[in-house]
């Protein structure tokens, strides 16, 4: 009997210490397949709560080493021609992104396969913008040489051409989408070359984008000058670039659109800006120079979404001017093109949905 008895607890033990062996190589296996840099849940820490960083993701203050992709603000508004305010856009668009939850109801799950973290802010200088180009683009060199995607949060459009011009070293010429009311293909403004109606001609004369793999989508508004459709949409036109306008949009869907762009990318590097002031201002009126008829937050969600199959290598959403929104809905929107495009981004998990 007592020897039963010895069997049968040293049995306990065996079954115990194995079960105990599973279970940790279990918890190893988990926590090698999932990153540590988590989004901070709601159930866990209210969305009012804590420090602002994009997402509720870890802020890793200028360390992009070690991450696939990055979030990165550029507060400037010294290229504003209009109505200043954008300096203050990545805060506020750190401060909405606190609704969004991780894993995407189309499916994607970005933060399954990818470390991604917030790494603070580019220490622009506010009372030189040439200066201010040469900090970016050497800031976002070092990024991507540590092999990190950067999505941007600006700030005025002109810090495009600091990041297209980091890009270049890398890439060379890179194929741009950009979503904008306006061509920002102006020569100068005010007789000055940087501006944030200029970066894409500076863009185009220095080889930093490939004309035929540079497509605008959302163009409207006003020009100055008869002479503008020859100086400036005639010019771009012949070159090869793409021209959508906001009016070939109107009342429809822009998946066919998309499809079209994809197949025109092919598997060039592709870098995505958005100007959210391609947005109508009757659903985001936080911005310095809003253009009336533009795009539905549907359509932009079906332009970032569009982008899902292409080389992604960046993308940005700009021209968030939160002085003229109390209440948060542009940047709410511009928060969310952003998680669309990490979404979009090659190399994400997409859980298959069975409903």
């Amino acid at each position: 009997m007592a020897f039963r008895r010895s069997c049968l607890t040293l049995s306990r033990r065996l079954i115990s210490l194995g079960l105990k062996r599973n279970l940790a190589g279990s918890a190893r296996r988990c926590t090698t397949a999932v990153f540590s840099n988590q989004p901070k849940s709601g159930n866990e820490v209210p969305r009012f709560a804590g420090v602002s960083t994009m997402l509720r993701l870890p802020l890793k203050e200028n360390q992009p080493e070690g991450l696939d992709v990055c979030f990165v603000g550029v507060p400037m508004d010294h290229g504003c021609s209009n109505r200043s305010g954008t300096r203050t856009g990545p805060r506020a668009i750190r401060q909405e992104s606190s609704q969004i939850r991780p894993i995407h109801l189309s499916g994607a799950a970005p933060f399954q396969t990818l470390n991604v973290a917030d790494i603070g802010d580019i220490p622009v200088n506010p009372f030189n913008i040439d200066k201010t180009m040469d900090i970016i683009t050497e800031r976002f060199r070092a990024i991507l040489g540590a092999k990190c995607t950067p999505l941007t949060m600006g700030g005025d459009h002109t810090l495009t051409l600091g990041i297209l011009r980091a890009m270049k070293e890398k890439y060379g010429a890179v194929g741009l989408i950009q979503v904008d009311a306006h061509h920002d293909l102006a020569d100068t403004m005010l007789g000055e070359k940087t501006a944030h109606g200029t970066p894409f001609r500076r863009a185009l004369e220095e080889e930093l984008i490939c004309p035929k793999h540079f497509v605008q989508i959302g163009l409207r508004g006003s020009t100055y000058l008869e002479q503008d459709f020859h100086d400036v949409f005639e010019w771009a036109q012949n070159l090869g670039v793409r021209m959508v306008f906001a009016d070939e949009c109107w009342y429809k869907s822009l998946k066919p659109l998309m499809e079209s762009v994809r197949e025109q990318m092919g598997d060039m590097p592709v870098y995505l800006t958005f100007d959210i002031d391609g947005v109508c201002p009757t659903f985001c009126p936080g911005t310095g120079t809003p253009e009336v008829g533009g795009l539905t937050p549907t359509q932009a969600l079906e332009l970032v979404r569009g982008c899902r199959g292409l080389n992604l290598i960046g993308g940005d959403v700009v021209e968030v001017n939160p002085l003229y929104d109390q209440n948060g809905t542009t940047a709410i929107m511009a928060a969310n093109l952003l998680f669309e495009m990490l979404c979009a981004l090659p190399g994400v998990k997409h859980i298959k949905r069975r409903f």
